[in-house]
């Protein structure tokens, strides 16, 4: 199973915005200083974004490119597929993610209702109420 990356979804102040990004794209990238250690197991895996300190989506990634500066991009499908939310910490760059910690999918008009904020929810589930 491939290796998912997860990354925050930086200047976005709503889930809208991140949808935006991928509106009408043939083709999206993620420009990134390093190129991750374990990149090929990454490849059919997905970039998983963190939005208010939770999972929110995932876009395929079907590679990765160097830039002429020696930077990379994670080249992605075009398409944003909403996850069902799961808290993430906030973080710089990205971070791997095992295939078992990933969210599921939301189901075609599945609803998740009213989210609970993730740093709410990250403090729960170590109180153990969650």
């Amino acid at each position: 199973m491939p290796l998912h990356l997860t990354k925050i979804a930086f200047g976005a102040k709503s889930y809208a915005d991140i949808e935006e990004w991928f509106a009408n794209r043939q083709r999206m990238s993620v420009n990134t200083r390093y190129r991750p250690t374990r990149w090929e197991e990454c490849i059919g895996g997905s970039l998983f974004w963190v939005h208010e300190h939770n999972l929110v989506a995932r876009s395929p990634i079907i590679g990765f490119t160097q830039q002429d500066n020696g930077r990379w991009f994670i080249d992605l499908g075009p398409r944003l597929i909403p996850v069902h939310p799961i808290p993430k910490r906030a973080h710089q760059g990205w971070r791997y993610l095992k295939p078992e910690n990933a969210p599921r999918d939301l189901a075609e008009g599945e609803d998740v209702g009213d989210v609970m904020p993730g740093a709410m929810a990250g403090k729960l589930q170590k109180l153990g109420l969650i």
